[in-house]
Order: structure tokens, then C-alpha cells, then sequence
């Protein structure tokens, strides 16, 4: 069985053969080598840090959206390639969220790691959405992006930031909204005063939702050793008639 080390690696000859081939000016090439070592670097950390030898079928979902991810960063780096290109790669990326999930439940092989490495795509891509449509709305657009990072950041001086959020399909719809809205804005499809209103309104539901979610854990303050507990708060909540006030969002957003 070839190696997984070895399948994470092709993905970095991927990139540059393409450059060498001269599709790709110096700048996409060295972010796409970049992005690849970082990709195969990070994935390999993970693995040994979570105790497991290898992918699962939903990892290399995940991976393959991942490598999409990295042809976006290279066509964004680039800013010469024509928009449809960029956003065929986004929508087949975005098309696939979910997809790993539903594969990792199916097959018993959910885990910590396939669900942070998800997050995590998912969090890059939505900075480079932010990236592009910056260029024409402006560097306001890019706190979407980064509200997750300062978040993360966050949570080093403040741990209990850092316990699990009860589940929630409002925090879904809104990390979904991101995307999709960001596609629409990068297309150029809609008038510029349409798509500002509606990069606004992704960003005040972004805002909202870590908002709530923050407020929640500042309220509970609830350890990461004591899983059970927040089980037990997250029933209570939602047991109450105003508990679907509480729905929140994905930090990976």
C-alpha cells in the first residue's frame, strides 16, 4: 500500500510541475509550494499528534478540497486568470463541504482530527474569498476572514473559550451564507451596490454569531476536561422555549 506521507506529497509536484509548464506566474507558483508544504507539514503534525497512522475516507475528502483550495490561493496570488476559473474551483470546494462529514458518520471513522482538519479548510478558503473580493469592495470585507483567526487567537489568553459549542444549524447557515455570498461577490454577477449590501449582511450575521456563541461561553465557562457537563448544559438550554434562541454557529467560519 503506497504510503500515505508519500500520497500527501504528490500534492506539492502538482503545483510546480504546473508552473514549469508555464501556467502559472512566479507569484501563484510560490504561493502553490508554499500552501502544498504547509498542507503536507500540517497534515502529517496532526496525524501524529492525534495518535493515527493514516487518513480516513472522509480525511481524503477533505484533502482533496483542500488541494482545490490551494489552486484558488495560486489563481488569487496570480489575480490575471479569468474569474470563472476561480470561481468553478471555489463552487466544486464549497459543493464538497459536508461530503466528509457524511462519510466519516457512515463509515465510523469520525474523529478529532478529520473534523479540525475540515475546519480548518474551511476557514483558509473563506480568507482567500475575502481576499479577492476586497480588491473591489474594499479591506473592511477581509474581517469575515479573519473573525475566526482572532477568535483562535483569542482563546490562548482566554481557555474557556476553547470548550465545545452545543450544535446548531443556525451557526451552520451562517458559516454556509459566508461562502456562498463570497462566490457571488468574487463572480461580478451582481451589481457592485448588491453585493456590498450583501457581503454587509454576511458579516453582521458572522458578528452576531460569534457574538452569541461567545456570550454563551463566557456565561457557562465550562472546562474542555468536563465534556459531560456541557452535554448536560446544552439539553437544558435547549430544552427551554426560548432554547432555539441559542442556536449558534461553526467557529470554522
Amino acid at each position: 500500500m503506497i504510503k500515505n506521507g508519500l500520497l500527501l506529497r504528490s500534492a506539492v509536484p502538482v503545483w510546480v510541475l504546473a508552473a514549469g509548464a508555464g501556467f502559472l506566474p512566479p507569484l501563484a507558483w510560490a504561493t502553490g509550494t508554499v500552501y502544498g508544504l504547509a498542507l503536507v507539514l500540517l497534515t502529517g503534525w496532526g496525524l501524529r499528534q492525534s495518535g493515527r497512522g493514516k487518513f480516513g475516507p472522509a480525511d481524503w475528502i477533505t484533502f482533496a478540497r483542500a488541494v482545490l483550495v490551494g489552486g484558488a490561493a495560486e489563481l488569487i496570488a496570480d489575480g490575471g486568470h479569468p474569474l470563472w476559473l476561480l470561481v468553478a474551483l471555489v463552487a466544486v470546494a464549497l459543493a464538497m463541504d459536508g461530503f466528509d462529514g457524511q462519510v466519516a458518520r457512515r463509515t465510523g471513522t469520525a474523529s478529532e482530527f478529520g473534523a479540525r482538519f475540515d475546519m480548518e479548510v474551511d476557514a483558509f478558503l473563506i480568507l482567500l474569498l475575502c481576499i479577492q473580493v476586497s480588491r473591489t469592495l474594499g479591506l473592511w470585507v477581509l474581517a469575515i476572514g479573519l473573525m475566526r483567526y482572532a477568535f483562535v487567537a483569542a482563546s490562548w489568553a482566554l481557555p474557556w473559550l476553547t470548550a465545545p459549542l452545543y450544535p446548531s444549524m443556525a451557526r451552520k447557515t451562517v458559516a454556509a451564507v459566508q461562502g456562498v455570498v463570497l462566490v457571488v461577490a468574487v463572480s461580478g454577477l451582481l451589481p457592485w451596490a448588491v453585493s456590498f449590501g450583501f457581503v454587509v449582511a454576511a458579516l453582521a450575521s458572522l458578528v452576531w454569531s460569534f457574538g452569541r456563541d461567545t456570550v454563551w461561553l463566557a456565561r457557562h465557562r465550562v472546562p474542555t476536561s468536563e465534556p459531560a457537563r456541557i452535554v448536560e448544559i446544552t439539553r437544558a438550554t435547549l430544552r427551554r422555549p426560548h432554547g432555539a434562541v441559542w442556536r449558534s454557529h461553526n467557529q470554522a467560519a
